[in-house]
């Protein structure tokens, strides 16, 4: 926790109306830290507020309030910012070859290009403190694909190589760049999956119909899913944040679960042809 002594620290994280971002926003505010806490709706910020966090209306998908709350969450802190988290993001469920392109195009905006400009209002602002860390919520998608999730897998296989390039950029700097992968965890990112899902997939028109309507969409709308042998709880991902955040050397990547780890190992060590004959099975 900052000490009297030392000015507040300031973090930005999107996408905290549930999950990962809401969990990771009250953790660092009970640490004493400043916590912008963003949502794409303002009825969800005034949720914020009600809790005792600032809170700006941020929506990836549209470039003028990335902007407008920017500037409004520097107007809160002074002008200072010593961590962005980017953490707001869905998923499309479905096969790739019954994806429109402006689906992708859709998800592309919300999970990968809203965060680079984000990202580039940032670094200014590090850049004249000499000082910064922007941390990227990526995920075992991120190096290990899997079926059905094909526009998530890109834009976090995006999301990757976006870092370990701009953390190579901003050496010397003062400005870290750290990813977090996160396997399994429970949120409500299948259940928030299924209006995409709706909108974008024509089940009737598909050659994989029978599989959307026996296993996809039951899985998507059941009340309850079956809990994944792997999967954590929200604050696995916070205290993987807390670290990154506070850590005088923050890790470049944390790898969360079991499973992430599992999979980067067997990854590495396995054949192609090996690793898909592995991940057809999930």
């Amino acid at each position: 926790m900052p000490s009297s002594s030392s000015p507040q620290k300031t973090i930005l994280i999107t996408g905290c109306s549930s999950g990962i971002g809401l969990d990771g926003a009250r953790a660092m505010h009970a640490r004493g830290w400043l916590v912008i806490a963003s949502c794409r709706k303002e009825a969800d910020c005034d949720k914020m507020r009600a809790m005792g966090l600032a809170s700006v209306r941020i929506d990836y998908e549209e470039p003028a309030s990335i902007e407008a709350g920017f500037e409004h969450a520097m107007a809160i802190t002074g002008g200072r910012l010593d961590v962005l988290f980017n953490n707001g993001a869905y998923a499309i469920p479905g096969a790739l070859e019954d994806m429109p392109t402006d689906a992708i195009r859709q998800i592309f905006e919300s999970n990968f290009f809203g965060w680079h400009s984000l990202t580039r209002l940032a670094i200014p602002v590090m850049r004249g403190q000499a000082s910064g860390r922007i941390i990227q919520n990526s995920s075992i998608l991120g190096f290990a694909a899997l079926r059905w999730r094909g526009p998530y897998n890109a834009t976090k296989f995006a999301l990757e190589g976006y870092t370990d390039t701009l953390r190579l950029e901003m050496r010397g700097t003062g400005i870290e760049l750290v990813l977090i992968e996160p396997g399994p965890i429970r949120t409500r990112i299948r259940e928030n999956s299924w209006p995409h899902f709706e909108k974008w997939i024509d089940v009737k028109a598909s050659v994989r119909r029978r599989f959307y309507e026996k296993a996809l969409i039951p899985r998507l709308t059941m009340d309850n899913p079956p809990k994944d042998p792997f999967e954590l709880g929200v604050e696995a991902t916070t205290k993987a944040l807390l670290h990154a955040c506070e850590a005088s050397r923050p890790r470049r990547r944390y790898r969360i679960t079991w499973a992430t780890k599992l999979m980067y190992g067997v990854k590495k060590l396995l054949p192609t042809r090996l690793f898909d004959h592995l991940a057809v099975r999930f």
